[in-house]
């Protein structure tokens, strides 16, 4: 190969990380506007989804479970389970049933957009 060859490939390669930078860039802000909305919409505020640690408990306080939940959080593999039984209780407070918290849970990207977005609707009261 020689030097231009190698150039071209160089500009292409740029050019195709820029573009994917970009869907990545965009796909992530329509996954924050989704979970921003589903905190919006239970009476949160949006911005809390961007705060580390503290969007944690502002989510237990949507699902209505108690602050010391976040300890668990912080156990590896009970870690897991207790970010699956928030999600079933998220989903609940939606309206939601048990398949839609398992793709909250596992497709989070895909269901938090259409929960937000959607036309579901806060169910419960946020705890004190």
């Amino acid at each position: 190969m020689n030097s231009e060859n190698l150039d071209q490939i160089n500009q292409s390669s740029g050019a195709f990380g820029l573009i994917g930078g970009l869907i990545g860039l965009a796909i992530a802000v329509f996954i924050i506007a989704g979970v921003w909305k589903v905190f919006t919409k239970a009476g949160q505020p949006g911005w809390a989804c961007l705060v580390p640690i503290y969007n944690i408990i502002v989510l237990l306080q949507i699902v209505g479970k108690p602050l010391w939940w976040i300890v668990l959080m912080l156990i590896p593999l009970v870690n897991f389970i207790v970010a699956i039984l928030v999600m079933v209780e998220l989903a609940k407070k939606f309206g939601k049933g048990t398949g839609f918290a398992l793709g909250l849970a596992f497709l989070g990207f895909i269901f938090f957009p259409i929960l937000g977005f959607g036309d579901a609707r806060y169910q419960g009261s946020a705890a004190a």
